[in-house]
């Protein structure tokens, strides 16, 4: 991990395009403002986390193929 020091309105920039600035400094909180491309997404880690486990949680799911495939068949009436 690499760990830096900055101050109010400073940056550090990752890979050219990603800007991430120290917007302000309250307390033990700190506001960061994120500029990058749209196709890059950015999530704060306990959402992510969420993300994450609902992605496994539905993965894991049982399918009822047989069940499903006929959802999808035309069927005549």
């Amino acid at each position: 991990m690499l760990a830096l020091s900055r101050k109010k309105d400073e940056a550090i920039i990752i890979n050219d395009d990603i800007e991430i600035t120290v917007i302000e400094i309250k307390g033990d909180q700190v506001k960061l403002g994120i500029t990058a491309p749209k196709s890059v997404p950015i999530y704060r880690k306990e959402v992510y986390v969420q993300i994450k486990d609902a992605n496994k949680e539905a993965a894991e799911q049982k399918i009822d193929v047989a069940a499903l495939n006929k959802l999808f068949t035309k069927q005549d009436k």
